[in-house]
């Protein structure tokens, strides 16, 4: 075991830049039109400065078992909270972007009853960390080091899996390429596995106009909708290395980028700290910006386009392993209710792609699905499980 230790010469270098912080102008921007609002982010870089404690977050984090290992050549951190039992099944989680490792704590221990959890961290973020050789990480080179993690190092004959956002990606791959060591796999969104391949994968819309005749109320939620995620997926996937140059000199700056995303995608009803205190909020940021980790992190994206998704075989359906997926309220699509969600996935193109064996939507919850609704993710998963003993 290896637990979590930031050096002090890091904080302390912290603590100068924090000091140092040197925020914009932003008339007009009270109600987060632009943005980040100024006056929100000054009081979270205050609180970083003068009262977080990361020491405490690092001995809260602690209380699991750390590894940190190499698989072909990739250093890999994972945290460990073993089954109850003697028969606890293998599950390894993934996580997402701008999620952390952490953001499975709140489920962590109720999956503990049932399996033996594996939590890394994905490549290039956090403490999986540094990546000089390794520019071309995407998520489904990530599900060949996570088979190879879970069978070569571990030692495990089957697995489960479970991830959510790019984590249901490799969660997705794992139960196309290797389904016949997989017990089953559950995700926190169905999506097909090439929706990062093509000329625009930075385009939601596809480059197609929002149609003529639709009622005021849908419009206005596809724009909502896109608005949400238009420069996190252009930004990303187009210029990583630009934006990753303020970002990893300014912890104001990497803070406020990854903020509007917690912000923007979870269900806070317009207080993100019903959602994430300040100290989560910046414990959150303390693991991307203590591992210099920021830029790695973003790349992901724009090598899941410039890599694209090839199929390991042609059978039908894609993702063969047995699947579970999780549907959650703030996520519907414009003009379709949690009522219609499930019905929903089963008419797109994107259902035929998995062997779902349990679709579940849920009214409350946004896209960090195991954060916000753990109770609801961990009963959702253990019943995908269930249904194949």
């Amino acid at each position: 075991m290896s637990p979590i230790h930031v050096p002090d010469e890091v904080l302390a270098d912290l603590r100068k830049r924090l000091a140092l912080t040197r925020l914009p102008d932003d008339v007009g921007n009270e109600d987060g039109y632009y943005g980040v609002s100024t006056a929100y982010l000054r009081e979270l870089v205050d609180y970083w400065h003068t009262r977080y404690d990361w020491r405490a977050a690092e001995a809260v984090i602690n209380t699991y078992e750390h590894h940190h290992v190499h698989v072909d050549g990739v250093p890999i951190h994972f945290m460990r909270k073993a089954g109850r039992g003697p028969d606890a099944t293998p599950l390894i989680l993934t996580h997402g972007w701008p999620w952390t490792f952490w953001h499975w704590s709140k489920v962590i221990g109720p999956l503990a009853e049932d399996f033996d959890v594996i939590v890394p961290s994905f490549p290039g973020f956090g403490f999986s960390t540094p990546l000089p050789d390794n520019p071309d990480m995407n998520f489904w080179k990530v599900a060949d080091l996570w088979h190879t993690l879970m069978t070569d190092v571990l030692g495990h004959r089957r697995y489960a899996a479970a991830g959510c956002d790019v984590g249901a990606l490799v969660t997705g791959q794992l139960g196309h390429k290797y389904a016949d060591e997989l017990y089953g796999i559950h995700i926190g969104s169905g999506l097909r596995l090439d929706m990062f391949n093509g000329d625009r994968a930075w385009d939601l819309s596809g480059g197609k106009p929002i149609p003529d005749g639709l009622a005021e109320d849908i419009r206005a939620g596809i724009v909502a909708w896109e608005k949400r995620f238009a420069v996190h997926l252009a930004a990303q996937v187009l210029a990583p290395s630009t934006l990753a140059h303020g970002l990893t000199d300014s912890p104001a700056g990497m803070l406020a980028w990854i903020l509007d995303r917690w912000t923007h995608w979870s269900d806070n009803h317009g207080d993100i700290e019903s959602v994430f205190t300040k100290d989560e909020l910046l414990t959150h940021a303390m693991i991307f910006w203590v591992t210099g980790s920021i830029g790695t992190s973003i790349r992901t994206y724009a090598n899941n386009n410039r890599y694209p998704w090839t199929p390991s075989h042609d059978r039908r359906p894609v993702v063969e392993a047995p699947t579970g997926i999780t549907f959650v309220g703030y996520e519907n699509p414009p003009g379709v209710s949690t009522d219609h969600r499930v019905q929903y996935w089963l008419n797109t193109d994107r259902a035929p792609w998995y062997n779902h064996v349990n679709l579940t939507a849920h009214e409350e919850g946004g896209h960090f699905i195991p954060w916000e609704v753990p109770d609801k993710w961990v009963a959702d998963l253990r019943r995908t499980f269930g249904k194949l003993d």
